[in-house]
């Protein structure tokens, strides 16, 4: 008589949330830019020069004049730690907000010539990376802070397209353990997670 042996593929992810409140000069303190010329980067989330996130976050633009008919470019990497640069329009004395998700900030330029003061700081939105490639989400176990939100998990990259969702709870060290029936859920291109920052504490993905 033999004896069958199974394994599982299932692996877990364990993320922390992001905690860095949104910082509208983080990066780049306001002063004024020449044409065409670079901002300084030099605000509290900076260190020699360039931003090390521990997340991924958007980059936002604030304009004392107005800057609409002007842009900004962001180089940095993202998520997974690739190259990634990015082309933000300016505001009219208002702030300008990208759409991709940056861990690292090496540069922000003017193209053109500002109209008054700009600075540079990162919203409240935070990313990260479960997987890279192709794979099914399994389930999660979240642990929950005192303020609710939602969770989103996305494909292909942090601005991809939303797949599910899950809200936390918003009562603090509340946890949810969601198991998903069947296969799972797949993620042809990668498994992303986006959320507000502090809507929760940790979570455990399991995907195959």
């Amino acid at each position: 008589m033999s004896t069958r042996l199974t394994g599982s593929d299932v692996k877990a992810v364990f993320l922390t949330a992001d905690t860095q409140a949104l910082d509208a000069d983080g990066i780049s303190v306001a002063a004024a830019v020449g044409n065409n010329a670079a901002l300084t980067i030099g605000g509290a989330l900076a260190s020699g020069g360039a931003v090390a996130l521990s997340h991924g976050r958007i980059v936002t633009i604030l304009s004392a004049g107005n800057d609409s008919a002007k842009s900004f470019t962001v180089t940095g990497t993202d998520v997974n730690g690739d190259a990634q640069t990015e082309s933000i329009t300016g505001a009219n004395a208002g702030t300008a907000t990208g759409t991709k998700f940056f861990k690292t900030i090496s540069g922000i330029s003017a193209v053109g010539n500002p109209a008054g003061n700009v600075s540079a700081g990162v919203n409240a939105s935070a990313a990260d990376v479960v997987f890279a490639g192709r794979s099914r989400l399994k389930g999660i176990y979240l642990t929950s802070t005192a303020t609710a939100g939602t969770v989103d998990f996305l494909n292909t990259s942090p601005s991809g397209t939303s797949i599910m969702g899950l809200s936390s709870v918003g009562d603090a060290d509340a946890t949810r353990d969601v198991v998903i029936p069947d296969e799972g859920v797949v993620f042809s291109a990668g498994i992303y997670v986006e959320y507000t920052v502090s809507t929760f504490l940790t979570m455990t993905v399991f995907h195959a």
